[in-house]
């Protein structure tokens, strides 16, 4: 078993700042070379406090905070604009990035935090979901749009 600290949510695994046990393998082949996690030493203290404090920052700092911004996004649907062929088909697919952007003046959403069940590469309504805080999610409404 190797020991890592992760500098990225990972599925299943943890959060960032998190020191998990995993097996070898998946720790050499998999985490590290994707800059997922780094090798645990005794010196990663720092890099851990400093982890967490930068994801304290990020994450939206109260509850009432989080629940005022799933209210906002629940309230209307995302429109995002993108190109189409004639037929409905996009020139490529969504992204979370394009999500978040479309989502900015409502509240700051980290594009890792969106998560799209299917890729999204045809014209209509979505429903995707966006961790606004580890215990609050909002289900948002997005319509993709041929942009004219």
């Amino acid at each position: 078993m190797a020991k890592v600290i992760l500098t990225h949510e990972v599925s299943g695994l943890g959060i960032a700042g998190d020191v998990v046990d995993v097996k070898d393998g998946y720790a050499s082949n998999y985490l590290v070379p994707r800059k997922l996690a780094t090798p645990w030493s005794a010196g990663a203290e720092k890099q851990i406090d400093a982890l967490r404090k930068a994801r304290r920052a990020k994450e939206i700092a109260t509850v009432e905070g989080a629940q005022a911004a799933r209210d906002a996004l629940q309230s209307a649907p995302v429109v995002v604009e993108v190109k189409a062929g004639e037929s409905g088909r996009l020139f490529g697919a969504v992204s979370p990035a394009d999500i978040a952007a479309a989502i900015g003046s409502r509240a700051t959403v980290d594009k890792r935090r969106i998560h799209v069940a299917q890729p999204i590469k045809a014209l209509g309504e979505y429903h995707v979901k966006v961790a606004l805080s580890s215990d609050i999610t909002a289900t948002v409404a997005v319509q993709v749009v041929a942009a004219k």
